[in-house]
Formats: structure tokens, C-alpha cells, sequence
């Protein structure tokens, strides 16, 4: 990635023309072989950019553009629409260039992974009394995020989310179906439990005879929010 600072001139030409008045700015031309036009302003957004694929062309200024002090162009053309991204720098004061490697992601906090390990150590959420028989609990059709027993004896499949819809009643109510033929297992019920339920969601469950539960994250985390955590 190579970051520059320089005083320069913006203009854009394709499918609507935009011009930039010559100013002090940041320019950023990243290893895909975009540019960002940033200014000190703005948060994250862009005065104007070209994204990939394209490409960066420098040029040297004709005679006009030199005696109006430009020391050199930077054409960005898209590789696709042609449109163009036409950078006259007049003075560069800062200019580096660095090698950021592979980039990892981004790593949200609070992905089902995150609440299925929480809720599996804080089962009372669910109920009193509940035990722990396996998180991943494999099946032919999948893994069941969380198996739990009752004081009775009965089973108890959960289906973990982030955002509850209808798509994982549909996935926990298949479970329970290949789950309620062992006899090891039956009777099995199921509790479908996420940060956010949707309404369908709720209605489809109910009718499925699936109990939700919706999760305070924070509160599991051990920050008291005061949110409800049982619906």
C-alpha cells in the first residue's frame, strides 16, 4: 500500500464528471490496485475513488500543466467502463509505501460461535436444572449446537443464532425429527435461542412446539445490561 500526502487536483470522468479544486489530501493506492482520494474530514468515506480492476498510469505533465507548477499525473482507468481518475499532484509531502500481507478478517465479537460456548458454560438460561451433554452434537443432517438433559430424564436440542429466523426454526425442527427416533434420546425437545427472534420466527416455533429464548449477550458476558433474557 503506498500512502501519499500531496497538494493535488481531482478530476473524474465516465458516467458523471467530478471535480476536486487543488488542495492538500491523501492519497491512498492499495495492492488490488484501487485509489482513495481522502481528505482530513469525512470519517471513513472517500472524496473519490476508483475500484479495481484498474489501473494507475503515471504521466508526465504537458507543458501547460508544468508551468502551472504540476510535477506529475496520475491517470487511474477502470479496466471495465473506462471511466478515469485524472490525480495532478503540484507538491508531494509525505509519500511511503508498505507491505500489509495477507489480512485476517474481521473477527466480530458476539458470532454464534462466541454465544454457543457462553451458553453451554450458563445452561440455567435455558432452565433449572439442565445438564450439559454435548456441544456439536453430531447427526446425519448436521451438528446440533447444543444437547442438553432435563431433570426428567428428557432431551433438549438448541439451535444457537446470532439473528433468529425462519431458516433455522426449519434447521432445528429437522433436527428434532432425526433426534426423536433414538430411544436413547426421546422424548427431545427443542429451544430455539438467539440475540434477536423475529416475529415469524416466534410464530413458527410456537407452532412447531419450539420453546425461544432470546440471549443477552452482554449479560452472559457478565455486563448486566437489564435486558430480558426469556421470551
Amino acid at each position: 500500500m503506498r500512502l501519499v500526502i500531496a497538494r493535488c487536483s481531482v478530476d473524474y470522468t465516465g458516467r458523471l464528471n467530478a471535480h476536486l479544486p487543488l488542495a492538500t489530501r491523501l492519497l491512498v493506492h492499495k495492492g488490488d490496485g484501487s485509489l482513495l482520494v481522502h481528505s482530513d474530514g469525512g470519517s471513513y468515506k472517500p472524496l473519490n475513488w476508483m475500484s479495481p480492476p484498474c489501473r494507475l498510469d503515471v504521466e508526465i505533465p504537458d507543458a501547460e500543466s508544468a508551468a502551472a507548477g504540476v510535477l506529475e499525473h496520475w491517470r487511474v482507468t477502470h479496466a471495465k467502463t473506462g471511466d478515469a481518475l485524472l490525480v495532478r499532484i503540484y507538491e508531494v509531502l509525505h509519500d511511503t509505501s508498505h507491505e500489509l500481507g495477507i489480512d485476517p478478517g474481521l473477527q466480530k465479537d458476539g458470532v454464534e460461535a462466541d454465544l454457543q460456548r457462553l451458553l453451554a458454560e450458563q445452561v440455567e438460561v435455558i432452565g433449572d436444572g439442565l445438564t450439559l451433554v454435548r456441544r456439536e452434537f453430531p447427526t446425519a443432517i448436521g451438528p446440533v449446537d447444543l444437547l442438553l438433559r432435563d431433570p426428567a430424564g428428557g432431551t433438549i436440542a438448541v439451535e444457537v443464532k446470532r439473528r433468529g429466523d425462519i431458516d433455522g426454526v426449519e434447521q432445528l425442527t429437522r433436527y428434532l425429527e432425526l433426534l426423536g427416533r433414538d430411544p436413547h434420546l426421546a422424548p427431545v425437545t427443542g429451544v430455539f435461542a438467539a440475540q434477536e427472534i423475529k416475529p415469524q420466527a416466534k410464530v413458527l416455533a410456537s407452532d412447531r412446539g419450539i420453546r425461544c429464548v432470546t440471549l443477552d449477550y452482554e449479560g452472559m458476558k457478565g455486563i448486566q445490561s437489564g435486558a430480558p433474557r426469556l421470551f
